[in-house]
């Protein structure tokens, strides 16, 4: 493993105008080469040493900057890292094309064992959910705890307003929108994402909405920007209709590390309801449901997912001492 920081770390979100990376304040941003993946990993150095580590893995058309907030929130508590899943963010596409949920595990579990740094407390947000969550259930040992925000585990009845994105998984879809779509503005296409992914989009400030026009804008001039969610959805539509010991609800079963299942009430891809079925499916699970969240509480309520989640790692730490 090689890894390398990318330029112009420590300073706002986005791009600088020579098409340098740019990092939050207090991140750094930094370039990780495995055999077949470049990924972009982000972090904060933790407020002191010792602290545990901790591994936040984003959604579909998401990247490492989703979880920039709550970091920075659990400064305090763990040691954060962010990862942009092959294709998204700053992470390049993986050189095998693999962009199923096993994919996107086996690139979070090749970083963890290349870095040393397991077991780490993991968080999915998202197609990031259903992914950490195959993690855990296939490697225990890289895990102490699983927090869960809008998982993307299966749904036998779909939100009707989660079709247009599952449509995204048909050949030539992508293609289609991307024409219908070419003279929207990018600040037309961030309000729509935000419209989706918020249950208000009004909590998202002005400095907010320009980095996220930004970062969309860039993302949408690199030439694998529609194969990527193409092919990502679609993995994320046939990790549904797996079943046996590959289905994601078996694996949830088979989850041992304490978790923390957290549910937005105005969540426009994942239903409300899911949240009971999880909480009785995961051996080891405490719910936190957020009536006025949308699909990222994590970025619309980062202070309550915190407190969520310092409550697990505190029972966890408890356990750890009787044992």
């Amino acid at each position: 493993m090689s890894s390398t920081e990318l330029p112009g770390t420590r300073t706002s979100p986005g791009v600088t105008p020579d098409g340098a990376v740019r990092a939050g304040p207090g991140e750094e941003l930094r370039s990780v080469s495995l055999p077949g993946l470049h990924l972009a990993v982000r972090s904060r150095p933790p407020a002191r040493e010792g602290l545990p580590p901790a591994l936040y893995v984003h959604g579909l058309g998401g990247s490492s900057v989703n979880w920039s907030a709550l970091m920075a929130v659990l400064e305090d508590r763990v040691h954060g890292e962010a990862l942009d899943l092959p294709g998204f963010g700053y992470s390049s596409p993986p050189d095998d094309g693999d962009y199923s949920i096993s994919g996107h595990a086996r690139a979070v579990v090749r970083h963890l064992d290349a870095s040393g740094r397991g077991p780490v407390h993991l968080l999915g947000n998202s197609l990031g959910g259903a992914v950490v969550t195959r993690v855990a259930a296939l490697r225990p040992d890289l895990v102490r705890t699983l927090t869960l925000v809008s998982p993307a585990l299966p749904e036998l009845r779909p939100q009707r307003s989660a079709l247009p994105t599952a449509l995204l998984a048909v050949p030539g879809v992508t293609s289609l929108f991307a024409r219908m779509t070419r003279d929207w503005t990018p600040e037309r296409r961030t309000r729509e994402v935000l419209a989706l992914c918020y249950g208000d989009p009004g909590r998202v400030d002005p400095e907010g909405f320009t980095a996220a026009v930004e970062e969309y804008e860039r993302r949408l001039g690199l030439p694998y920007f529609w194969d990527v969610m193409t092919r990502s959805a679609r993995g994320v539509v046939d990790a549904y209709t797996l079943g046996g010991q590959h289905s994601l609800w078996r694996q949830a079963e088979r989850v041992l590390a304490p978790t923390l299942l957290v549910y937005g009430g105005r969540d426009k891809l994942v239903s409300f309801r899911m949240a009971r079925r999880a909480s009785l499916v995961f051996r080891d699970s405490r719910l936190l449901t957020l009536p006025d969240a949308g699909h990222v509480a994590m970025m619309e309520y980062p202070e309550a997912v915190a407190r969520g989640f310092r409550e697990l790692l505190s029972e966890y730490t408890a356990e750890a001492g009787r044992s």
